[in-house]
C-alpha cells in the first residue's frame, strides 16, 4: 500500500505548541493536510477547529485515533500523558510526533518507543532546536573542525513567565529541567556527539516563595553540569520567571576557537537617548525566537513518513533527555554527583 497523497494529520493538545505546529500544517507543510484536534476542554478544542478551518474536534483523544483519515498526529498533551496517548496512537496505526519532555522517566519512553516500533510507526520527538538555522550552522562548523576539539559546553535557557501551578509539583512536571531545560539537555548531546557520563546539579526557589511550603521541593533555579562519556565538559543552567524576556544561548569552546549560537534581540534596532544610554528590545517568547524551526521539524516529520526514513529526532534522543532529567532531579534531592549508565 503506497502513501497517500497528503496525509491527514491530527493535533492531540491544543495548547500554544500544538497550535503552532497545526497552523504551519494547514497549508504550510508540502505532504500534509490538518484533518481533526483533540483537547479536554471542549471550548479549546471548538476554538482551534474554528481557527483551523476544521469541522472535526473531539473532547477524547481515542475518538481522534479512531478517523481512518488521520494517519499521523502531534502530542502536545501535559507531559504525564504522553505514554499512553503515544502507545494508543502507535496501537492504531498512526505516525507520531511528540512534543518535550518525551515522558515522566525513561520506562514510560522505553515502552513508547517500543510501541512505535512494533507498530512499525515514526516516533519523533520535538527538539526544534536541532532545526534552527543557527544551531543547524554551529553544528556544521563545529563537525568541521573550526573551533579545534570541542571542550566545554556551556547553555542555557531562561523563561519569563510565572509558571503554572501544575508545574510546582514536581511529580507532574519533572521540574524547570524538563519544562524548561529539555532543549538544552538535547543540545548538549547533540553537539557533543556523546552520551551524559557525570552529573551534578543544583535548584533552588529564588522567586515563587509563596509556594515553598506547599512545595518544598519546587526550584525555579537551576544549574546543572559534569562530563560526557567522550570527556566533554558541560555546563546548563536554567530559570523559570525571570521576567526580563526569554533567553537561549550556548557557547561552544574549543581548543582553538569558540562558537556563540543564540540571540535574545527582538529585532535590530538600538536606541541611544542621552541619559538613558543605548535600549534595545528583548525576545518576549520562544514563539518568536524559534517559529521557522518548528516550522521546518514539522516539514522533515512529514517528510519521514513519506520517505520510510528515520526521523531527525529519535525517540533515543528523547530518552536520553529524560534520563538526564531523572538524575538531575535526584542529584538536587541530595544524590550529590551521579555516574550515569
Amino acid at each position: 500500500m503506497g502513501v497517500p497523497e497528503e496525509i491527514g494529520v491530527g493535533l492531540i493538545g491544543c495548547g500554544r505548541a500544538g497550535m503552532i505546529h497545526a497552523r504551519n500544517l494547514v497549508n504550510k507543510v508540502p505532504g500534509a493536510r490538518m484533518e481533526a484536534v483533540a483537547d479536554v476542554n471542549e471550548e479549546t478544542a471548538r476554538e482551534a477547529a474554528g481557527e483551523l478551518g476544521l469541522s472535526k474536534w473531539h473532547t477524547d483523544y481515542r475518538d481522534l485515533l479512531n478517523d481512518g483519515r488521520v494517519g499521523a498526529v502531534i502530542v502536545v498533551a501535559p507531559t504525564d500523558l504522553h505514554c499512553a496517548i503515544v502507545k494508543d496512537s502507535a496501537a492504531a496505526g498512526k505516525h507520531v510526533f511528540c512534543e518535550k519532555p518525551m515522558a515522566m522517566n525513561a520506562a514510560e519512553c522505553g515502552e513508547m518507543i517500543g510501541a512505535c516500533d512494533k507498530a512499525g510507526v515514526k516516533l519523533q520527538i520535538g527538539f526544534m532546536r536541532r532545526f534552527d538555522r543557527s544551531f543547524m550552522e554551529a553544528k556544521r562548523l563545529l563537525d568541521e573542525g573550526a573551533i579545534g576539539d570541542l571542550v566545554l559546553i556551556k547553555s542555557h535557557t531562561r523563561g519569563p513567565s510565572k509558571p503554572r501551578p501544575w508545574m510546582y509539583e514536581l511529580k507532574k512536571s519533572n521540574g524547570i529541567l524538563a519544562e524548561v531545560n529539555s532543549h538544552d539537555i538535547d543540545a548538549v548531546r547533540w553537539f557533543s556527539g556523546s552520551d551524559y557520563r557525570t552529573l551534578s546539579a543544583f535548584g533552588g526557589n529564588y522567586r515563587n516563595p509563596e509556594v515553598r511550603e506547599s512545595y518544598p521541593d519546587y526550584y525555579d533555579s537551576v544549574v546543572m553540569a559534569g562530563t560526557m562519556k567522550n570527556g566533554v565538559q558541560y555546563v546548563i543552567d536554567g530559570a523559570a520567571y525571570v521576567q526580563y524576556g526569554y533567553d537561549s544561548h550556548v557557547e561552544l569552546v574549543g581548543t582553538r576557537g569558540l562558537l556563540h549560537v543564540g540571540g535574545h534581540r527582538s529585532d535590530s534596532v538600538e536606541l541611544t537617548v542621552p541619559g538613558e544610554g543605548t535600549r534595545t528590545g528583548f525576545v518576549k517568547s520562544w514563539t518568536v525566537l524559534f517559529e521557522d524551526a518548528y516550522l521546518r521539524e514539522d516539514i522533515a516529520f512529514i517528510q519521514a513518513i513519506r520517505e520510510d526514513s528515520q526521523p531527525l529526532v529519535t525517540g533515543l534522543d528523547g530518552m536520553m533527555a529524560v534520563k538526564a532529567v531523572e538524575a538531575g532531579n535526584a542529584s538536587i534531592a541530595g544524590q550529590g554527583i551521579l555516574i550515569l549508565q
